[in-house]
């Protein structure tokens, strides 16, 4: 299992899209306020379709409450700043991984203390960073990757009709 972190998420359609990512991977999705919206954000329901009964969703009122009750143990941070691709990252299950606000990233003083634990998403020089939404999803499914996609469908059943042809 995977936890995802949002701290502080500024745009609705991203937090509805990576609502979706967690409900169909089985992944908690913690949310660290204050938002730039309201979670009941038509943007972020439509984002996340008819998916929302399967998400485990917590809410923290502030990064400090995240880290009092989940502590500090198991988590990996995604910025553009890390000084290790997040390939190189040892995602154990249960982990959580921490992505900030769409216009800042993670606060700098929580990524100096875990600078460690900071992991990044490869991407040319010229470019800022990757949608967060994107980069919830690819890290996640990584994470997931690791840990032998767990508890999920990993093999489909193809209509005869494709079978026969």
């Amino acid at each position: 299992m995977v936890n995802i972190v949002l701290v502080e998420p500024e745009i609705p359609q991203n937090t509805g899209n990576i609502a979706r990512t967690c409900a169909v991977t089985g992944s908690p999705l913690h949310i660290v306020e204050p938002l730039g919206f309201d979670i009941s954000d038509r943007a972020v329901k439509r984002a996340g379709l008819d998916y929302w009964h399967l998400l485990d969703i917590k809410i923290y009122h502030n990064i400090q409450s995240f880290f009092e009750i989940n502590g500090d143990n198991n988590i990996w941070l995604a910025t553009t700043k890390a000084p290790q691709i997040y390939t190189d990252a040892e995602f154990e299950d249960g982990c959580y991984i921490l992505f900030g606000k769409e216009t800042a990233g993670l606060p700098a003083e929580i990524l100096e203390k875990y600078y460690d634990r900071c992991i990044r998403i490869p991407m040319i020089s010229d470019a800022r960073s990757l949608n967060l939404s994107n980069s919830v999803a690819v890290i996640c499914y990584e994470a997931l990757r690791r840990q032998g996609f767990k508890n999920l469908i990993c093999r489909g059943k193809m209509a005869n009709s494709v079978n026969s042809a």
